[in-house]
């Protein structure tokens, strides 16, 4: 993190902007719905400025064709590097960046939906006005971002605490549905956190996911829902104790192919 940034663009040399801004033009031109998420959208809801060297942008799996086939005649090199959740579109050399076009979880979780796109709301975005990604569907973006290297909990904190007042909780709630133990568990670290400013986080919300978890029924399998947080530190429950991926259909959305090769992926 660097608190001396005013933006996660003001460390950017000049070639890295001019990329991201033409990628985002490029979009728009396309007509594809998207929304900017990652460390614009952080800094935009919660003031946490975050030097990144790539974009996220979040937008439909049904509209990626339509995306890259854009990018494509742009002259921009594609790759689909996972393609059960994204695809990349890379800066011609010498420039070293690349945008992240993310339409699904790695987890399978979540998908961008239009209701998601439906709430971005303009803001900046290397000095120019472009949709970011609303704070609720941030925050549940992030909510499953458990690895042993990287936990997103900190940025949900952050967002819940500058947002809380004006979030939309129905729709939160409605996200987090058939996962409500990760919110759950989420609201309840930032309430810790932030004792002041615990009732940001109303209790009805809690008692809400607590009722939905408590009529909730168990499987008759062993199913390990780790992987879905985590998709190593878990590994061993699956590998060695005989226990059910969650992210498998029917328990999750992923095929074995898909998690096989997300495992095995550079990440």
């Amino acid at each position: 993190m660097d608190h001396q940034a005013a933006s996660p663009a003001d460390k950017l040399d000049q070639p890295t902007r001019q990329f991201y801004l033409d990628t985002l033009e490029v979009l728009d031109r396309s007509g594809v719905p998207y929304c900017v998420a990652g460390a614009y959208a952080l800094a935009a809801h919660a003031g946490i400025i975050r030097h990144t060297k790539d974009l996220d942008v979040f937008l439909r799996r049904e509209d990626l064709p339509r995306a890259t086939e854009a990018f494509a005649k742009a002259g921009y090199r594609i790759e689909h590097t996972h393609p059960h959740w994204l695809a990349k579109a890379f800066a011609p050399d010498p420039v070293d960046a690349f945008i992240d076009m993310i339409f699904r979880a790695a987890s399978g979780i979540w998908e961008v939906d239009r209701e998601w796109l439906d709430h971005a709301k303009p803001g900046e975005v290397i000095g120019h006005l472009k949709p970011l990604c609303a704070a609720e569907e941030l925050i549940w973006s992030k909510a499953m971002v458990m690895e042993r290297h990287r936990f997103d909990g900190a940025d949900i904190a952050h967002v819940i605490h500058s947002r809380g007042p004006s979030l939309d909780w129905d729709r939160l709630l409605n996200r987090a549905r058939g996962h409500e133990g990760i919110l759950l568990g989420h609201l309840a670290c930032y309430r810790y956190i932030y004792p002041r400013e615990a009732d940001y986080v109303p209790i009805p919300v809690m008692q809400e996911l607590l009722r939905r978890i408590a009529e909730q029924s168990k499987p008759d399998v062993p199913v390990c829902r780790g992987p879905m947080l985590s998709w190593e530190q878990y590994l061993p429950d699956v590998k060695k104790r005989g226990m059910i991926d969650g992210r498998l259909k029917p328990w999750g959305t992923l095929t074995q192919a898909e998690i096989d090769q997300w495992t095995k992926a550079p990440k």
